[in-house]
Formats: structure tokens, C-alpha cells, sequence
């Protein structure tokens, strides 16, 4: 992602300085004198931050903020303002702006505000490329996450195995996801708009077989860790296969092939006859640069479901995530993602925290419900909660809640 800034000054030696000290700490600077100068720099698709002068000749700081936010509500614009303007800053913020600067600044202060400005659009930007991600493309595009050969391998066998419409035996590691890949093949499947079963192949019996058998008739049935169906209810399958209308059946298994084939517990015969397509999903260990797109991918569910703001997820996390060998492959990144989200670190548990960490986390649940009521405004939400407002503002700078978030 790059360190783009936007810098909009109508004073040149202002302009001149703080470009500069943009440009020394590895930003990409552009510079505009003006709001005409500047907004055609600013669309949908810049990845950066905007910082801008309040007071400039003709339309000011203010036209430039109503400008960015009616072309991109989450577009970060930072505001510089003179001595004696707080006022006007406040106003700013309160119409949108992300932060704001009194001229002249503490070079580390100016640098940390369009940081954090950074980091907030950079989230914005990859939760969008998530969101796209999911909404083009087929079942396998929008389904199976993933940038490395491998994912796309897994990809191109669900399609193949699709168009087939044969039965089929997908191969996975505990917890690798054996369900959705044949919840993929069949969304591309000419059966799709029949019936896609789920069954536990260790519960099943004849009678429950046969249900199943019915429910799926003319779709398809995702029979999980098929290694485990009963001897009677393997004959009883093999036979049903036969049936008109009979549904297309995929079985999923944490064995390897062989353990079909050294004639075992289980029918050879109905083996191969499900083994007519044979997909194997990797485990993460073996593909470790898919990693960040499912963690983003799994962070961005959890919030939703948490009805929370999705967090920011470091370089430091994802470094950290991908030197793990994740044995529990995507069941175990997905519950990750769930921890980091409410903020849970590894080896702690709700019943392990204190009466002080659990009171914070009851008040940081009560701010954020109150500002996400009042859509970010932080004044209602204050008096909601009836506190006054340095306190209230003094809790969200403690629990590190940014009421714009909400809005």
C-alpha cells in the first residue's frame, strides 16, 4: 500500500516544510496550493490522506473536507489550522475531519497524526478489496480465499469437478474446510438450484440414510468424514447410487487415499465410485501467503457479527500469524480472527480475566453501543450515558475508541 499524502496549502513555505518533512520520513507528497489545485488529485480509488489548511482564498479548508467526503465518506482528511482556530477545528471535526493540527507542529506530532490517518485508510482500502473479492466472480472466487498456486489449484478442481457432475471424494486436513469446497462445487454445478445436504457420516443408518438420500434428491449430498459411515450404510449407498434422481454425493475425509485402498473397513467398490473427481485441499502450512487474506477475511465476519468496527490488523499480526504452522488450518485461523477481534490474546479466556479487566470491558462495550446508536456522535452519546463530556472523551481515550469510526 503506498504512503500517499495530499498536501493542501495556499502558504508556500508552509507547503514547501511540511511537504518535505513528508518526503524524508518515505511518503509519496503531492502538493496543491488550492481547493481548485486539489480536488483532482482526490477519488474513490486514493489510497491515501488528504491534510489541508483551513483558512485558503476562495473555497477553504472546510469546501476541500464536504469535497473528499462526498466523493469518499472514508477518506481521512487531516486539518491544519492557525493559532486561536480550535474553534473552527472542532468544527472540522465534527463535520468529518479525521484530526486536526495548530500550526506550527511538533514534526513527531504532525508525523504520527497522518500515520494513524495512513493506517486508517489503508483498512478501509483492504476491506474493500475483501468486499470486491466476494461479490465477483463465481463460488470458487468468492468462497475459497486465497492468492498462492495452491488456492488457485483448488479453484480450477472445484470448477473441473463442477462441469463434471460426477461424485466425488475431497481429501483435507482436520479443520481445512472440506465443507465449503463442496459447497463451491455445487454452487457451480448445474445442480445448484436443487438441494445442497450436509450429513455426519458417523451418525448415519439406514433409515437416516435414506432421508438424506431424499432431501438432496437432484442436488447434492456432502457426506463429512465419509470414513466413518457404517459398513450396512456403505452397502446401502452403493446400491442407492443407482437410484433415478439419485443426488450427487461428495465425501469429505481427513484420511489420505490410501486408507480407501489397502482394503480396510471400507467398500472398495463404492469407493471408486465416488472417487470419480478427486479434490485435496492444502493445508495452511503448506501455503502460508494465504494467510493474510483469510485472517482479513475472518477478522471482517467476526466484527460483523460482533457488530463491531473491524480492527486493524498490523504487519506485526500477520508476520506473527504466518511464522505459525497451524496445525487446526482454517477452523483454528477463523478463531483467532474471533479473539483478536474482541480483543481476547492467545491463552486468555473471559473466566481468566479480573473483576478490573472485565468491568473495562463491560465500559468499552457500553461506549461503543452508545456511539454506534448516536452514529458517532459523541455529544449525544455523552448524554446518554450521562457523563460529562471530558469524561466521556476521556474514556474513549482510554479504552482507544474513535467516535468518527462510528459514523
Amino acid at each position: 500500500m503506498s504512503k500517499s499524502v495530499l498536501l493542501v496549502d495556499d502558504d508556500r513555505a508552509v507547503r514547501d516544510a511540511l511537504g518535505q518533512t513528508l518526503m524524508l520520513d518515505g511518503y509519496d507528497v503531492t502538493l496543491a496550493a488550492s481547493y481548485i489545485e486539489a480536488k483532482d488529485h482526490i477519488t474513490p480509488e486514493f489510497g491515501g490522506v488528504i491534510v489541508s489548511d483551513i483558512r485558503m482564498p476562495g473555497k477553504d479548508g472546510f469546501d476541500l473536507l464536504a469535497f473528499a467526503r462526498g466523493v469518499d465518506a472514508d477518506l481521512p482528511v487531516v486539518l491544519l489550522t492557525g493559532e486561536g482556530d480550535i474553534p473552527m477545528a472542532v468544527r472540522g471535526l465534527q463535520a468529518g475531519a479525521f484530526n486536526f493540527l495548530e500550526k506550527p507542529c511538533e514534526t513527531q506530532d504532525f508525523l504520527s497524526v497522518v500515520e494513524n490517518a495512513l493506517r486508517s485508510r489503508r483498512m478501509v482500502m483492504e476491506n474493500r478489496v475483501l468486499k470486491q473479492k466476494l461479490e465477483q466472480g463465481d463460488a470458487a472466487s468468492r468462497m475459497l480465499f486465497g492468492t498462492s498456486d495452491l488456492a488457485e489449484g483448488l479453484r480450477a478442481q472445484a470448477r473441473k469437478t463442477a462441469k463434471a457432475g460426477t461424485n466425488a471424494m475431497i481429501f483435507g486436513a482436520p479443520g481445512s474446510g472440506n465443507f465449503k469446497v463442496a459447497e463451491v462445487v455445487h454452487l457451480l454445478s448445474e445442480a445448484s438450484s436443487a438441494a445442497f445436504e450436509k450429513r455426519t457420516a458417523a451418525g448415519l443408518t439406514l433409515e437416516t440414510l435414506g432421508e438424506a438420500l431424499k432431501s438432496a434428491e437432484g442436488g447434492t449430498l456432502f457426506l463429512d468424514e465419509i470414513s466413518t459411515l457404517r459398513q450396512d450404510v456403505q452397502f446401502a449407498l452403493n446400491d442407492a447410487l443407482d437410484a433415478p434422481n439419485a443426488p450427487t454425493i461428495i465425501g469429505g475425509t481427513y484420511e489420505s487415499p490410501a486408507f480407501f485402498q489397502e482394503g480396510g473397513n471400507f467398500n472398495s467398490d463404492l469407493f471408486y465410485r465416488l472417487n470419480v473427481m478427486t479434490l485435496r485441499v492444502p493445508s495452511l502450512k503448506e501455503r502460508p501467503e494465504d494467510i493474510p487474506d483469510l485472517f482479513r477475511h475472518y477478522v471482517n465476519i467476526a466484527a460483523e457479527q460482533a457488530g463491531t468496527p473491524a480492527p486493524e490488523v498490523s504487519p506485526e499480526t500477520i508476520s506473527t500469524l504466518m511464522a505459525q504452522d497451524w496445525p487446526g488450518n482454517a477452523r483454528a485461523l477463523m478463531n483467532a480472527a474471533m479473539r483478536f477481534t474482541l480483543g481476547v490474546s492467545d491463552g486468555e479466556s473471559g473466566e481468566d480475566l479480573g473483576l478490573t479487566e472485565q468491568l473495562a470491558r463491560v465500559e468499552r462495550s457500553l461506549l461503543t453501543d452508545a456511539l454506534k446508536r448516536f452514529r458517532g456522535n459523541a455529544t449525544e452519546a455523552a448524554k446518554a450515558l450521562k457523563l460529562p463530556r471530558k469524561t466521556f472523551y476521556d474514556k474513549l481515550a482510554r479504552h482507544e475508541i474513535r467516535a468518527e469510526l462510528y459514523r
